[in-house]
């Protein structure tokens, strides 16, 4: 097969599904026929087409959640072989195919056959829970239950801490509670959430709160929540513009601010490493959150379901045949 089948954004809200040549891996490369990729919600503002975007993108651009089997291994790679099921740290996989270099990608263990696996947003979650420094006995607020919410909800109840998940909708709270949330508050009264969560302190507030959603006001509602001493960690990915924030109150109350965003390849790598074996033995079950499937050539369909999250909505994955 010489071609295949690739996503291109051609404007604003508009893409198309054009035929495209298979890309050759080079040396250190490997070829990946895609099994699916997640929807990122940091798809989104390029989906808006901001004035930095530029259209129209290289094909399969965006899709950085894929996995699949090594089809196709470049010269000098002897770590992987055709036929390995891997999770991949690669950036066009809105294709058919995806190129990622060898050391970026984690091979999936028999356990999770036949299962779908997007790595990099599950490998984020291991790699914020583990930044944001959570001990057994402490108290955290999460505040967005989305995919990103509910995992951390998982990894810190697991650890030991009590959670309290603030979110919109009703389903998202429901889901906090069956990944171990200890309490939920509905995030609509910004002065009524930080009573609540005082009552439920003994007004200490929280020794950590991870903040979810990427916006302005949940990123001021975090502050709040953090008592003296804590820890406020941003894992909301902040890109549609300038934030401002509350520094005479983080000062006061002597925060510290973790920016939970890993750059570091290998860091990624070690958060998905660790998803794979949390999955795997049981300890994490994903199922639950991917709750919206589309074909490719619904790429944009699955960007509008991230964008407006119909009833029930937690993680879109597009699936190829």
């Amino acid at each position: 097969m010489n071609d295949m089948q690739a996503a291109v954004l051609t404007g604003p809200q508009e893409l198309k599904i054009e035929t495209v040549p298979v890309p050759e891996p080079r040396a250190g490369e490997v070829r990946l026929r895609l099994e699916g990729c997640g929807v990122c919600a940091s798809n989104l503002t390029p989906w808006e087409g901001p004035e930095w975007m530029r259209f129209p993108t290289e094909p399969g651009d965006l899709g950085h959640e894929g996995w699949g089997v090594v089809e196709a291994v470049g010269e000098g790679v002897t770590v992987l072989a055709v036929g390995d099921r891997v999770a991949a740290l690669s950036f066009r996989s809105f294709a058919e195919r995806d190129i990622a270099k060898a050391d970026a990608v984690v091979k999936l263990p028999p356990e999770l056959a036949d299962q779908p696996f997007p790595g990099e947003p599950l490998g984020c979650a291991f790699n914020i829970f583990r930044r944001s420094d959570i001990r057994a006995g402490q108290t955290v607020a999460i505040v967005g239950i989305g995919f990103l919410g509910a995992v951390l909800t998982r990894l810190a109840s697991e650890a030991g801490a009590r959670v309290i998940a603030i979110s919109r909708r009703q389903s998202s709270l429901d889901l906090a509670r069956h990944y171990g949330a200890a309490e939920t508050i509905v995030m609509d009264d910004h002065w009524a959430i930080i009573e609540r969560v005082k009552e439920l302190t003994g007004e200490a507030l929280c020794e950590r709160v991870i903040e979810c959603v990427g916006k302005q006001w949940p990123l001021d509602l975090s502050g709040e929540l953090v008592g003296f001493g804590g820890k406020l960690i941003v894992a909301g990915y902040h890109q549609d513009g300038p934030r401002q924030v509350n520094m005479q109150m983080w000062n006061w109350k002597g925060i510290d601010v973790v920016n939970a965003h890993e750059r570091d390849p290998e860091v990624s790598l070690q958060g998905i490493r660790e998803a794979v074996d949390a999955v795997a033995s049981g300890r994490l079950d994903p199922t639950p959150l991917y709750t919206h499937r589309f074909r490719l050539d619904q790429l944009d369909q699955a960007l509008d379901a991230t964008r407006d999250k119909p009833d029930g909505f937690v993680k879109a994955l597009v699936t190829y045949a």
